[in-house]
């Protein structure tokens, strides 16, 4: 009767042992997984182009330098229309006016008493004509109109607002060339891809097509949408 007893601690014993080597087995079968990035690249064309024109007018009284502002916007509409570009999308975003005498450093030497800093914004759809002005600017120039940059670029600036259109199909490819990543590197290792542990989509960046020093995104059309996909796959 006395060996009842220790029969029964010698199968528990064994059976808590048969138990804990199947859960460290589990474990470390658990832990085997591997991380595979997939990317997705589309090259896309910008949609909308917003164009400051900034110019500069002078006198030596406020109604003169009206005068001159008043000319180089008709110059400057007569320009877009010459290109034709649609001018009911052009609207007035700022108008500064100086008056140098104000200035209790300016110089007396120096006639010139007012000074008129206007904006015209240019928000269009069709890229190809806005590209075309752009490089005809200097017409504007020719005609008399003194163009500036004081506050921010002087050329277009090019936008792609279509993200959402093209988000899907470039999700799936990069979910799909991450799979066969992962899948290349289970038959590299002579293992079976198992089903999906974690994935995290990542950020869309929108890129210039061509990237040159000194050249961003914006001044190009021609862009490049990129994303890119951080999958972990179980391995059986």
């Amino acid at each position: 009767m006395k060996l009842l007893p220790t029969l029964i601690l010698a199968i528990a014993a064994i059976i808590s042992a048969s138990l804990i080597a199947d859960g460290l087995t589990g474990l470390r079968t658990g832990d085997r997984f591997v991380t595979v990035k997939g990317v997705a690249e589309r090259e896309v064309q910008a949609d909308l182009a917003l164009w400051p024109l900034r110019f500069v007018a002078t006198g030596e009284s406020l109604d003169e330098a009206r005068v001159k502002a008043s000319e180089s916007r008709e110059s400057i509409m007569a320009f877009l229309k010459l290109q034709a570009i649609d001018t009911e999308a052009v609207e007035l975003q700022r108008l500064d006016v100086t008056d140098t005498r104000a200035n209790p450093y300016h110089g007396e030497s120096n006639s010139q008493k007012f000074i008129i800093n206007q904006t015209l914004m240019v928000r269009s759809n069709s890229i190809d004509r806005i590209r075309q002005a752009a490089q005809s600017v200097g017409e504007l120039v020719d005609s008399g109109v003194i163009l500036s940059s004081d506050y921010g670029p002087s050329g277009p600036t090019y936008l792609f607002n279509r993200l959402n259109e093209v988000k899907p199909e470039m999700i799936a490819e990069a979910t799909a060339a991450a799979r066969e990543a992962a899948a290349q590197f289970a038959r590299d290792a002579k293992t079976d891809l198992g089903g999906l542990r974690r994935a995290n989509q990542g950020v869309f960046q929108i890129l210039a097509r061509d990237q040159a020093p000194g050249i961003s995104e914006g001044q190009q059309p021609a862009k490049t949408v990129r994303v890119v996909t951080t999958v972990e796959y179980y391995l059986n």
